[in-house]
């Protein structure tokens, strides 16, 4: 039965990963073709970095990324605030409104959210595609968020008031705090969601305006250049290295706690 289960993790393994796998040996690869080994180079990488056109999406990419989330993030958790002042029902009423985006097909957000811009008048570009993505960004966040809020409730807060402390000392020292975890996941998925984003994209972006995941579609049609291979690569590698700093930090804190509670304790 171990056997079992350990032969199936590495299919599973080996289904998630091997693509990947394939994608990285094929950007050290001297040719462009990916049916034959011409040779071990960096050449493509180098092209890469003189490529502005791809330069242009990874910043363009990269930006509306840190821009929709951020923003997405401040108003998600004023939203949650809101949400949790309110009675039971109507909490329960703007939830399931929060829920039908997540539910909904891409592409219909993407073709009503290019019908409102071009119906007031917008000039579809960057931050058409910016504004995209907070909308769609915004409901991820609240998912985050709200539970964080329900978890402490008000009775915290409106202690820290009986005590003296104003609204914002309050929530910075009593409110802020526990529902850090909540702001930093929502954050993340909205980064995450934003970078990996196609069709809103698609269709709310204007001329001349790329990101990585509407150029590989533009190039699906001519034949992917190796240097997007490279890119993927980078990209990969860098996740990488992020969740093991990640983990470790995470892992050591979870350590030190264990430390002092050991000492506390005698």
């Amino acid at each position: 039965m171990k056997a079992v289960k350990s032969i199936y993790l590495v299919i599973i393994m080996l289904f998630l990963y091997l693509p990947i796998v394939t994608l990285m040996v094929f950007s050290f690869n001297e040719s462009k073709s990916m049916f034959k080994w011409a040779g071990f180079s960096l050449k493509w990488y180098k092209e890469m970095f003189r490529d502005e056109q791809m330069l242009s999406a990874i910043w363009n990419t990269f930006s509306i990324a840190i821009v929709s989330s951020i923003i997405a993030t401040i108003i998600g958790t004023m939203a949650c605030m809101g949400i949790i002042a309110m009675s039971r029902r109507s909490q329960t009423v703007i939830m399931g409104f929060n829920n039908i985006p997540l539910l909904n097909a891409d592409i219909v957000t993407g073709i009503s959210l290019m019908l409102s811009f071009i119906a007031f008048g917008f000039y579809l570009n960057w931050g058409t595609v910016l504004l995209a993505h907070i909308t769609f960004s915004i409901p991820y966040v609240i998912l985050s968020v709200m539970p964080k809020f329900k978890q402490l409730g008000m009775s915290t807060y409106e202690a820290a008031l009986d005590l003296g402390a104003s609204p914002g000392y309050a929530f910075r020292k009593v409110v802020l705090p526990d529902i850090r975890p909540g702001i930093v996941s929502g954050f993340l998925l909205a980064f995450t969601m934003s970078v990996d984003d196609f069709v809103v994209t698609h269709f709310t972006r204007g001329a001349g305006i790329n990101t990585i995941s509407t150029l590989i579609y533009s190039q699906v049609k001519v034949g992917i250049r190796p240097t997007l291979f490279a890119l993927s690569t980078v990209i990969f590698i860098v996740v990488l290295v992020i969740l093991s700093v990640v983990n470790f930090a995470s892992d050591r804190k979870v350590e030190e706690e264990e430390f002092f509670y050991e000492v506390a304790q005698g």
